[in-house]
C-alpha cells in the first residue's frame, strides 16, 4: 500500500461541539429523520411497545454517544437483533409480561459488556469467521422478511403469533389469499418506494432518507383511505406518551428460568458486541478523516447503554450500520452528530406524537423488509460464491442452523464447519490450531511478519497481537508463503490491518500469495499450498 500523510482530525469533545456544530447538527437531524420511522418498525417487529424503540434510539443518541469510542456510528436498536428480541419475549411468556423479563436480560448483557469494555476484550471479536458471520446476519435477513410480509399484506398479528421463522414462510399464501387490499395497497406502494429510491441517480433526489418519502406517501394514503374508522386498530401505529413510558420497566424474576435467562444474556451480549464491532469497522473504513475507533471503549459505551435502555423499557442497542453510513454521507464530524439524532428524535417525539400514530404499520413492514432484504440479497450469495465453495458452505450451514435452531447454535455451527475446513484443507497441525507459527524481525521502522503452518480465523488473534505491537507510522510486511493455507477471514482481517496502517503513515503489504493456490475468484479468498492440493486429488 502507498504511504500516505497523516491528516489533521477534527476535535472531540466540546472543542469538536464548537468547531463542527453546524455539519454535526444537519447530520444529526438528516439520521433522525431516517431513524424515527426505523427504529418504530424494529421495535414493533421485536414485540416491544413501537414507542420503546424511539426511546432506545434517544439514549443511544444522547446518552451512548458521551462515553462512545468511534466518531462517526450511529447508535440504536438494529434490524439485526429483532429475532433474539422475539424469542426472548416469547420464551419469558409472551405479551408484556415476556417484555419486562426480557428487559433483564437485557441490563445484565449490557452490564457484561461494560466489564468486556474495560478488560479491553472487544479483540475477540475477530475469533468468529467472516463467513459464519455473514450467514447469521442472511437467516436474520430471511427471518424478518418472514414475519414482516404478513404485516405488509394486513394478517392480524395474532394470527402469527408463536410461529416459527419455517411456519411464517409457509403461511404466505395464506396471507396474498386473506390479504386486506387497502393495507396491502401502502405495504405494496411503499415496498415499491424503498426498492426504487437506491436506482434514482438524481444526487439531490438520492439524499432524502427513502423511509422519510415512504412517510410522506403512506400517511396521506391512510389519512384518505379513513384507516382510523375503516380499518383493524393494529393497522396503524401506537406510541402513546413518552413521558408516561419513561419509567423502570425491568423485571430480573426472569433469572428463576436459569437456561432461558442466560441463553439471551449470551445472546444479546455477544450478537450486539459483534454486529457493533462489524459496523465500527465498516465505518471508519468510510471515515474521510481515517479516524480508527477505540473498539473496547465503545463496548463499554454500548454496555451503558443498555443497562439504561433495559432499564426503562428499550431494545439492546448496537452501532447501527445503515444509519451509520447515512450519518457519514451526510457530512457529519464527529460523535456529536449521533448525540443531535438522538436529542432531534426527543423533541419530535415530545411535540408530534399525534403525527407518529397517523404512520400505518404496513409502511414501517416495508422499510424492515427492505433491510431484510439488504442482509440476504442474492449479491451476499453470489459474494460468498466468489470468494470459495468453502466460504458459501459455511454461510448456507449457518443459514440452515440459525433458521432451525436458533442465532447462537448457527454461529457456533457454522464455525465448527469453518474448522473442520481448514483443518481438512489445510492439513493444520493442533498446536497451530489456536496460535500461529510467527517469525518477526525487524530494521528501524521496516518490521516482516513471515507465518508458517496456517494461518486462520481460530488463531488471528495471535497474529493481530503481534501486528498491533507496530506503530502504524512503520512499515509491515506479512509474508504468507510459508503457509500451509490462508484462509479468508485472515486475509480480510489482515487487509483492513493494512488500512489502518495507510491511515497511520506508514506502508502494509502482504506478500506470498501468488505462491499459493486460491480457492476462489478474489484477493481475500481461502489460498493453500499447491502440494496439499495434489495430495488430497491423488
Amino acid at each position: 500500500m502507498k504511504r500516505s500523510e497523516p491528516v489533521v482530525m477534527p476535535k472531540d469533545g466540546l472543542g469538536g461541539l464548537q468547531e463542527n456544530v453546524n455539519s454535526d447538527v444537519l447530520s444529526g437531524f438528516l439520521v433522525f429523520l431516517l431513524a424515527l420511522p426505523l427504529s418504530l418498525g424494529i421495535a414493533k417487529a421485536s414485540d416491544f411497545p413501537p414507542i420503546y424503540g424511539v426511546i432506545t434510539a434517544i439514549i443511544g443518541g444522547v446518552v451512548v454517544s458521551i462515553f462512545a469510542g468511534s466518531p462517526l456510528t450511529i447508535k440504536g436498536p438494529a434490524a439485526g437483533l429483532i429475532v433474539i428480541c422475539t424469542g426472548a419475549v416469547t420464551e419469558f411468556g409472551g405479551g408484556e409480561h415476556g417484555w419486562h423479563l426480557a428487559l433483564g436480560a437485557i441490563v445484565v448483557a449490557g452490564m457484561i459488556q461494560v466489564v468486556l469494555g474495560f478488560l479491553k476484550l472487544g479483540k475477540y471479536s475477530d475469533f468468529i469467521p467472516v463467513s459464519a458471520i455473514h450467514g447469521m446476519l442472511a437467516a436474520v435477513g430471511i427471518t424478518i422478511f418472514a414475519k414482516q410480509i404478513h404485516t405488509l399484506l394486513g394478517a392480524d398479528p395474532k394470527d402469527l403469533e408463536g410461529l416459527s421463522s419455517i411456519a411464517l414462510l409457509e403461511r404466505i399464501p395464506t396471507s396474498l389469499l386473506e390479504m386486506n387490499t387497502s393495507i396491502a395497497m401502502i405495504g405494496i406502494i411503499s415496498l415499491l418506494i424503498m426498492f426504487g429510491m437506491p436506482l434514482i441517480q438524481n444526487k439531490i433526489i438520492k439524499r432524502i432518507p427513502a423511509p422519510l418519502i415512504v412517510l410522506l406517501v403512506s400517511i396521506p394514503m391512510a389519512i384518505s383511505m379513513d384507516f382510523k374508522n375503516t380499518q383493524p386498530g393494529f393497522s396503524l401505529v401506537k406510541v402513546g406518551s413518552l413521558i408516561d413510558s419513561l419509567s423502570p420497566n425491568v423485571d430480573f424474576s426472569g433469572i428463576q428460568m436459569t437456561g432461558v435467562f442466560i441463553k439471551y444474556v449470551i445472546l444479546f451480549c455477544f450478537v450486539s458486541t459483534i454486529e457493533s464491532v462489524l459496523t465500527v469497522k465498516a465505518i471508519d473504513g468510510l471515515d474521510p478523516y481515517h479516524r480508527k475507533s477505540d473498539i473496547d471503549k465503545d463496548i463499554l459505551a454500548i454496555g451503558i447503554g443498555n443497562v439504561v435502555s433495559g432499564l426503562l423499557g428499550g431494545l439492546p442497542i448496537i452501532s447501527e450500520v445503515t444509519r451509520s453510513a447515512a450519518n457519514v454521507n451526510n457530512g457529519a464530524k464527529t460523535r456529536w452528530a449521533n448525540f443531535f439524532h438522538g436529542l432531534s428524535l426527543l423533541v419530535f417525539v415530545l411535540l408530534a406524537t399525534p403525527v407518529i400514530e397517523m404512520i400505518p404499520n404496513a409502511a414501517l413492514a416495508a422499510m424492515l423488509i427492505f433491510i431484510g432484504y439488504r442482509l440476504a440479497s442474492p449479491k451476499e450469495f453470489r459474494h460468498m460464491y466468489e470468494i470459495g465453495w468453502q466460504q458459501l458452505v459455511v454461510f448456507l450451514a449457518t443459514i440452515i442452523v440459525t433458521m432451525v435452531e436458533g442465532l447462537l447454535i448457527g454461529v457456533l455451527a457454522g464455525s465448527a464447519i469453518k474448522l473442520f475446513l481448514n483443518l481438512f484443507l489445510g492439513k493444520t497441525q493442533p498446536k497451530n490450531i489456536f496460535k500461529a507459527q510467527i517469525v518477526h524481525s525487524n530494521h528501524g521502522t521496516r518490521h516482516e511478519i513471515r507465518l508458517s503452518g496456517s494461518a486462520t480465523f481460530s488463531n488471528y488473534l495471535s497474529i493481530k497481537k503481534e501486528i498491533d505491537q507496530i506503530p502504524t507510522t512503520n512499515d509491515v510486511i506479512v509474508d504468507l508463503s510459508g503457509v500451509t493455507l490462508a484462509d479468508h477471514t485472515v486475509i480480510a482481517n489482515l487487509e483492513a490491518l493494512g488500512r489502518d496502517f495507510q491511515a497511520g503513515g506508514g506502508q502494509f503489504s502482504i506478500i506470498g500469495l501468488e505462491e499459493l493456490q486460491s480457492l476462489g475468484h478474489t484477493d481475500s479468498s481461502t489460498h493453500r499450498k499447491v502440494n496439499i492440493a495434489r495430495m488430497h486429488m491423488g
